[in-house]
């Protein structure tokens, strides 16, 4: 059986604009990541970086199709997991963001607790790309999920 962790929430913008919030780290570090490498562009390798927890992730981007679709693997470097966010426009100044990661390997207790902390994880991102975009609220809510 395939075990997919997904996460989804509808901001009040524009498909661009919720796009461009996850491919242009100079937005996504404003809600999500504390550091990138450089752009989601397709074929680039980047380093993210959440300083707050002294974590980092390698991300190959495997595909970017502007303004709908960002499509990469990043997590266990042998057994990686796919992550594809999709942005579907519902009107003129509203998305339906999708997140859905695929591939966790291990046991059934290993796989439910990546795709629990996964769901919980992207629901935060999400949560706080929306508060940004439709109120320009940075609710740092990512590095205060597990405070240390």
């Amino acid at each position: 059986m395939s075990k997919t962790a997904s996460a989804c929430m509808i901001v009040r913008a524009p498909a661009t604009k919720a796009f461009q919030a996850f491919a242009d780290p100079a937005v996504t570090t404003r809600f999500w990541y504390s550091k990138s490498s450089g752009p989601m562009v397709s074929g680039a390798t980047l380093r993210w970086e959440w300083e707050t927890y002294g974590a980092s992730a390698e991300v190959h981007v495997k595909e970017v199709d502007e303004g709908r679709l960002i499509r990469f693997e990043w997590g266990n470097y042998e057994q990686p997991t796919t992550v594809e966010l999709k942005f579907t426009p519902r009107t003129a100044d509203a998305t339906f963001v999708e997140v859905t990661e695929t591939g966790f390997t291990g046991s059934d207790d290993d796989a439910f607790q990546w795709v629990n902390d996964t769901v919980g994880g992207f629901t935060t991102a999400l949560c706080a790309m929306k508060a940004l975009l439709e109120h320009g609220i940075e609710l740092n809510a990512v590095p205060d999920h597990h405070p240390v």
